[in-house]
């Protein structure tokens, strides 16, 4: 997730939601650049592995996890946009940059971010 600041005090914001990330354990990182995967050394992923791997999880422990999961997310995302809001007070922003667009973190409920985060691609 790429999170964009703009407004007065930018340096406070960063260091703001920095500082919320780093208590769930995610410290911020630079924005990687995205390199093509072109080379004759690039790996790709195996179907067969893949397969195995999915049949041999019950899909009733997947389910109960994937549930507890989005519950501590849930809670994590309304955090995050609590602290935008706060933000958005002090005359700054906390934009969520997407592939195709970006939006206000401040303007969305928990369970619309995590829905956006979801349908981003994965970084490789």
């Amino acid at each position: 997730m790429i999170i964009e600041f703009a407004g007065v005090d930018v340096e406070a914001a960063m260091k703001s939601v920095a500082a919320l990330t780093a208590s769930w354990g995610y410290p911020p990182e630079p924005a990687p650049t995205p390199e093509p995967a072109t080379g004759p050394e690039s790996k790709g992923v195996d179907p067969v592995a893949v397969a195995s791997l999915i049949v041999s999880i019950p899909s009733a422990m997947l389910a109960v996890a994937d549930i507890a999961d989005r519950i501590h997310k849930r809670r994590r995302a309304a955090e995050l946009i609590e602290r935008a809001r706060q933000l958005r007070t002090q005359q700054g922003a906390a934009r969520l940059v997407c592939e195709d667009r970006s939006v206000d973190l401040a303007t969305l409920t928990p369970d619309q971010l995590l829905d956006l985060i979801a349908d981003e691609p994965t970084a490789t």
